[in-house]
């Protein structure tokens, strides 16, 4: 059964409306610290040596954080979990504390790239990793029991930490590996932190690795996050690059677990991009682990680029979960999306936007190149999307209707190992998504128009 709030990153909506109200943050924490109790318990037992289970609780920018924090914080201490709040951190920065200071959990108050008028919750388990689908099917079994509270002698407790930040920078500093601190010395780094979690980590990372560094989107408000800024509004960044004479832009989103990069040129360097060249630095060093994970949105110019290069590629569904999965199944390191979410696992449990780009500066360092030459093999191939509306709930019979499925045969040879297709029912509106992607435009074009046809024609025979 399909959970009714957990998506593929957490919960998330808008702010005021159900499920992200106080009512229900309030009931979320207190469902979720019974379920890390019990959990607790069932590992450790009943006995004298048995500890009070806690959680970890960070945010990012958004004004709703405080509303939301206060809530959960309430939540798990009437649940009888104590809390440890660290306040504005990323979301990977919370991955990494959970499981340093032996967390229950940790919980990120987040909407990532979203405006500030949404929010979300997200977890890590002990691990530092996202929860198991399990996990988050006993949370939502348990909001639907009547909330209670414990009684008074067993209500957890909760207080700040101070020494998150500075833990975390130092965490981050360390993924490079690189000459100690003066590791990126003689580097111009222009850097956008989106006005979001990372504006007080990122400039000191790249500052304390010796880069010299000159920061925009780094004075939150409370409403500005991802406003014009950040990695899904980096055209700011791309002319600062230019204009400050950089060696390298680097834009995070509003929680830190993405990073885009812009070349000397000024010149936008997306997530596929960047993930070659921190799968090839890494062949190049012994310590690349195959196969690397992209998804199936990931430009079909990374699949070639690879396959000149004879790394093993494969394909997961949308979301760094899905590429988590697959990259855990075959113990492999490195992968991730389009959007700059990459997982570097021989470094950190989540995607991390600024462990990332250290990864990206480590490579151009240890080949001597600019970003532009690290990513040229690269040669992004042409996408065609084109959206059929169907009638909701329809996308999936449609997909294997025959007719559907002989077009996409036929094109498919047709565009042979040059080109792709996919067809993917859209999670938000009754549209099915035809993509079609290859080396030829116009083979592109023409294929994505057929299937289209045969979709549509499918739908009014329905």
């Amino acid at each position: 059964m399909a959970n009714r709030y957990f998506g593929t990153d957490g919960i998330r909506g808008k702010v005021g409306q159900w499920p992200l109200t106080p009512e229900f943050a309030l009931k979320l924490g207190w469902a979720a610290g019974r379920v890390f109790a019990r959990r607790q318990d069932a590992l450790q037992g009943s006995g004298e040596g048995r500890s009070r289970p806690h959680v970890l609780i960070g945010k990012d920018t958004r004004l709703s954080g405080y509303m939301f924090e206060s809530a959960l914080e309430a939540g798990f201490a009437a649940a009888g979990v104590d809390v440890l709040l660290v306040g504005p951190l990323p979301t990977p920065g919370i991955a990494y504390l959970a499981t340093t200071f032996r967390s229950a959990a940790g919980v990120v108050i987040s909407a990532s790239h979203n405006p500030f008028s949404d929010n979300g919750v997200k977890f890590f388990s002990h691990h530092g990793q996202k929860l198991a689908d399990t996990v988050e099917s006993e949370i939502e079994a348990m909001l639907d029991q009547p909330m209670s509270c414990e009684q008074p002698h067993a209500l957890g407790r909760a207080r700040r930490i101070d020494s998150a930040a500075g833990r975390y920078i130092e965490f981050c500093k360390s993924t490079m590996r690189l000459r100690g601190n003066g590791a990126l010395s003689g580097l111009r780094i222009a850097l956008d932190c989106a006005h979001g979690a990372s504006y007080h980590i990122a400039p000191d990372v790249f500052r304390e690795l010796g880069a010299d560094v000159v920061v925009i989107g780094a004075d939150p408000d409370g409403l500005n996050i991802n406003d014009g800024y950040g990695s899904t509004a980096p055209q700011q960044l791309c002319a600062m690059v230019v204009a400050e004479d950089a060696d390298v832009g680097i834009a995070l989103d509003g929680d830190g677990d993405r990073c885009i990069m812009v070349d000397h040129e000024g010149t936008l360097v997306d997530g596929d991009q960047l993930l070659y060249a921190i799968a090839m630095d890494r062949r190049e060093r012994g310590t690349l682990t195959m196969p690397v994970v992209g998804t199936q949105m990931s430009n079909l110019g990374l699949e070639l680029a690879l396959r000149n290069a004879h790394i093993e590629f494969e394909r997961a569904r949308v979301g760094d979960r899905y590429v988590f999965e697959r990259l855990s199944a075959h113990e492999a390191n490195v992968g991730g999306e389009a959007s700059g979410h990459i997982l570097c696992l021989d470094r950190a449990t989540t995607g991390d936007g600024i462990v990332s780009a250290l990864q990206v500066l480590a490579a151009m360092i240890h080949r001597a190149v600019d970003l532009k030459t690290l990513v040229a093999p690269v040669e992004k191939c042409p996408q065609v999307l084109i959206n059929v509306p169907v009638k909701r709930g329809s996308a999936d019979q449609l997909m294997d209707n025959k007719a559907v499925q002989a077009s996409i045969a036929a094109e498919q040879q047709t565009l042979g190992a040059q080109g792709r297709v996919l067809l993917r029912p859209s999670g938000t509106e009754p549209l099915l998504r035809v993509m079609v992607e290859g080396v030829d435009l116009a083979a592109v074009n023409n294929s994505a128009a057929i299937i289209a046809d045969a979709v549509r024609d499918a739908a009014a025979n329905a």
